[in-house]
């Protein structure tokens, strides 16, 4: 959308937003700065700012920043409404902000801008479907995984402090053995020593890593079960598994109609080429941008294929002979692996579809 296909009359609205209040500006369709409003980031705030733009003319779109955290509730509600709402990125800290100042009526009228420009056109995700329940599942477990390895290197890095008949007695047990051993110590709540309180930590941290241990399990079990129900297509690609499934399900998200091409989904996970040219030279570089969780997944699945998928080793050895790097390889890799697999991802409904089944 640009300036050119609208009149005065029409109305952006931009808008910042926090945890406790949203900040919106609006402005007409020529970029002037018309009105500023703070609500509440409660439906009736939400409603608030609906009657309030509308007040002020044909609203064309609403940028809302932040659309994945504290404006996803606006966003929904503006669905709901049949709005148009664009996701809008945060103003960059060393360019704009540097010469426009910081404020949230600032950002506010950023947000607008930057639809009314048309740099920002991207449809927030819906949240609403089987890949929030994805993104949900795999937030506690990574976070349960997270823990439970600082609890394992707490755990070690105690143990170094142990005295010598203990330190003898565990330190050549593995992982699992060693707080198989830990666990069974007795708590004594008088601590009467050092000796007495490093088995009584030890027997804390080894049941802490037991029981994150258990979540985790619990945790990867729904993921499979859930990335096995929303795609299983995608899980049957070679080098694919449920953890990497699910994370590019989750850069997609439920409203995969977001991503209208192949090309798209290998910018979103940051796997296009860029040219990086000079002279007689010509070559592209790797992508540093998009979403590098998906990009990482990808990763994974390319070391799995270049390690036992035979075309996958053709191609490497081909490609070697022509003087690639590995590096360049592994590039070429992730962009074919983002193409095969995009035609695997599972049918979305559309936009109108997903309102006409709310409504």
């Amino acid at each position: 959308m640009t300036s050119i296909a609208l009149e005065r009359s029409d109305v952006i609205v931009g808008v910042d937003t926090h945890k406790d209040q949203h900040v919106a500006v609006t402005l007409d369709g020529l970029g002037g700065r018309l009105e500023q409003r703070c609500v509440p980031a409660t439906n009736d705030g939400y409603a608030e700012l609906l009657a309030w733009a509308d007040a002020q003319g044909r609203v064309v779109a609403f940028g809302v920043e932040g659309t994945g955290s504290y404006g996803i509730g606006l966003a929904r509600f503006l669905r709901r409404h049949a709005r148009c709402v664009i996701e809008v990125s945060r103003p960059p800290r060393k360019d704009q902000r540097r010469a426009a100042g910081k404020s949230d009526p600032v950002d506010a009228e950023h947000a607008a801008r930057q639809v009314l420009a048309g740099t920002a056109t991207v449809a927030p995700k819906a949240s609403d479907g089987d890949i929030e329940t994805l993104r949900l599942l795999k937030v506690a477990r990574d976070t349960a995984v997270k823990a439970q390895s600082q609890t394992m290197v707490t755990l070690k890095a105690t143990l170094v402090t142990a005295s010598d008949d203990l330190r003898a007695e565990l330190e050549a047990l593995s992982n699992f053995k060693l707080v198989t051993a830990c666990a069974a110590f007795d708590s004594d709540d008088e601590l009467a020593c050092p000796d007495t309180a490093m088995r009584h930590v030890l027997g804390v941290l080894a049941r802490r890593w037991l029981a994150l241990h258990a979540e985790a399990k619990t945790l990867a079990r729904q993921l499979t079960q859930r990335t096995q129900a929303a795609a299983p297509q995608l899980l049957d690609a070679f080098g694919v598994g449920p953890d990497i499934a699910a994370e590019l399900l989750i850069a997609v998200g439920d409203n995969g109609d977001r991503i209208r091409s192949e090309a798209a989904f290998a910018k979103l996970c940051g796997v296009c080429p860029i040219p990086a040219s000079s002279g007689k030279t010509t070559r592209h570089r790797l992508n540093r941008g998009g979403n590098r969780q998906a990009n990482s997944a990808l990763f994974r699945a390319v070391v799995v294929r270049m390690r036992w998928h035979e075309p996958t080793r053709t191609y490497v050895a081909r490609r070697t002979a022509e003087g690639k790097s590995k590096r360049e390889i592994i590039r070429c890799l992730k962009r074919y692996l983002a193409r095969e697999l995009y035609h695997l991802l599972p049918p979305t409904q559309t936009t109108d579809e997903r309102l006409h089944l709310a409504a």
